[in-house]
């Protein structure tokens, strides 16, 4: 498990008006499949981290913030990210802008079926 300390950001909450329909996305989105925690006060779909076992967030019925406010959450991904960007239509999500390259990588701007706004980084 990585220290609280050494991490800036360290757990996102994402809200969702439907928690099996935001599964599915977020499943394809990652290739990875969600924990489901249903031990606190609601159901609650985990996100895994790349490449450990520990997890960045969860998903939560709840209500997303209009079109235009909120955060944009980042999640890092492997592979292609033209790749990426297919699953993403394929899902129900929305692709925003082309792949962007910066010092530190490669990402672009997409949104979840829900209109959260997503960074995908690779």
């Amino acid at each position: 498990m990585i220290e609280a300390k050494r991490r800036r950001l360290y757990w996102t909450e994402i809200p969702v008006t439907d928690l099996n329909r935001a599964n599915a996305f977020y499943e394809m989105l990652l290739e990875a499949p969600l924990t489901e925690d249903d031990g606190g006060s609601q159901r609650i779909l985990l996100l895994p981290d790349l490449g450990s076992e520990a997890f960045i967030g969860h998903l939560y019925e709840g209500k997303p913030v209009s079109e235009g406010d909120g955060i944009t959450v980042h999640l890092a991904v492997d592979g292609n990210l033209e790749n990426v960007m297919e699953r993403i239509k394929k899902a129900g999500g929305e692709v925003i802008s082309p792949v962007i390259t910066i010092p530190s990588g490669s990402f672009f701007y997409a949104k979840d079926p829900d209109g959260n706004s997503l960074g995908i980084f690779k």
